[in-house]
């Protein structure tokens, strides 16, 4: 469906937030001229010292994560709503559904498979109808993962390689912060879980974001927490490899992405995700401890009482310092052997800190694709996508020409 003319190509919503502040500035030096932004939020006071921050002209909308009515009013101004306002799944629901009912595309960087799901349900059907292309998860939760398999699947179908199969990606390199907003995404999660049984099993399906369980194959355990020796992901990796903190969700996207596309990556795609830790004798103890560390974790946040929380962990709005974010970057290698036996590497690759900075790049940028390139996109009715289905190759290239290191090809 072809959007009606709207009053603006894109809308900042959290813009006085820490990640959204980021995604303005970024969107204040890599837009095209002449595009028509706006600040969104609640308070009008805070969005215009943004803008004087900023130093530009954008028109300001006022709008409560609460006010259904002012929340459409947005949507139905813009052709491309972009939101930093967390946790999802407390403040999100509103603002998703009335871009599907509208047709406006939308992007977040959710890292919260329990609103993932929760939007498909209400939103999959109505977003096709109207056309919306509402894309979750377009910050490093998951376009590194998403799009490091989509570059690989794209190669090996190139060289007529067959499809993937086993497919493991590994964090090679990783250094930046932590925000209050992150913590507070993380415990909202864990709290929905805590009241739910029936919740806590979705989001442990390793299918959970599937637009059809029943139709996935059967692959057998997909556990998120895993532990290898280097090598056996591929023959030039060493040391110990450990579980990493963001598998449980980037894992499900994925497979998403896969499902989506009528399971263009095979139908014996396997999908994990793991991190290097070093080459030390003591690094399969320490992946151990990891491993164990994460669970204790995510219980601790389930089972302490928020107000002693409150106390001890960064409160939403923080963030880390600009050193930290100039000063951090990550690398991530996805490795796979296809069905002819073939093996295959893709990497990604940012500087900056992964969660802010060069988040910040990675939605500033889905929404320009979604705003400037839509006759470019892949071919789509709309719904709730991912970012390998929403935008695929325009995104990449996007994303190279901003900076970030993207690259596939065999490693045999």
């Amino acid at each position: 469906m072809t959007q009606p003319t709207r009053e603006h190509d894109v809308v900042v919503y959290g813009a006085t937030g820490f990640a959204g502040a980021l995604v303005a500035r970024h969107l204040a030096a890599y837009a095209p001229v002449g595009a028509r932004i706006a600040l969104a939020g609640r308070s009008e006071t805070k969005l215009t010292s943004v803008k004087t921050e900023l130093g530009v002209d954008w028109p300001i909308v006022v709008a409560d994560a609460s006010d259904e009515a002012a929340l459409s009013r947005l949507a139905t101004s813009t052709r491309v709503v972009v939101t930093t306002v967390g946790p999802y799944l407390r403040y999100g629901r509103r603002l998703a559904a009335v871009c599907a009912a509208v047709g406006t595309d939308y992007a977040d960087l959710t890292g919260e498979v329990l609103f993932v799901r929760d939007s498909i349900d209400a939103n999959h059907d109505m977003a096709r109808r109207t056309g919306a292309r509402i894309v979750h998860a377009c910050g490093f939760d998951s376009i590194p993962s998403d799009i490091g398999v989509h570059v690989l699947n794209r190669q090996v179908k190139a060289d007529e390689a067959g499809d993937l199969t086993d497919t493991t990606l590994v964090v090679t390199s990783l250094r930046g912060g932590m925000s209050g907003g992150t913590i507070d995404t993380i415990r909202a999660q864990m709290e929905e879980m805590k009241k739910d049984r029936a919740r806590r099993r979705i989001a442990a399906s390793p299918y959970s974001l599937s637009p059809d369980r029943a139709a996935e194959p059967d692959l057998g355990r997909q556990p998120d927490m895993v532990t290898l020796p280097g090598p056996a992901v591929d023959p030039s990796l060493r040391g110990t490899l450990a579980p990493f903190f963001m598998a449980p969700f980037n894992t499900r996207i994925v497979r998403r992405s896969n499902a989506l596309q009528n399971w263009s990556y095979g139908r014996t795609f396997r999908y994990r995700e793991v991190m290097s830790i070093g080459t030390s004798p003591l690094s399969p103890l320490l992946a151990g401890a990891l491993k164990a560390g994460i669970g204790a974790a995510m219980v601790g946040l389930a089972v302490t009482p928020p107000a002693i929380l409150d106390r001890v962990l960064p409160s939403p709005g923080s963030g880390p310092s600009e050193r930290t974010r100039t000063s951090g970057h990550f690398t991530v290698d996805v490795f796979t052997r296809t069905t002819t036996g073939a093996r295959y590497r893709s990497r990604v690759r940012a500087k900056g800190d992964p969660g802010y900075a060069a988040t910040a790049v990675m939605l500033g940028e889905s929404a320009l694709a979604l705003a400037f390139d839509r006759d470019e996109l892949p071919p789509s009715e709309g719904g709730v996508l991912t970012p390998a289905t929403a935008m695929g190759d325009v995104l990449v290239n996007r994303l190279r020409t901003a900076g970030l290191t993207i690259t596939a090809g065999r490693a045999d």
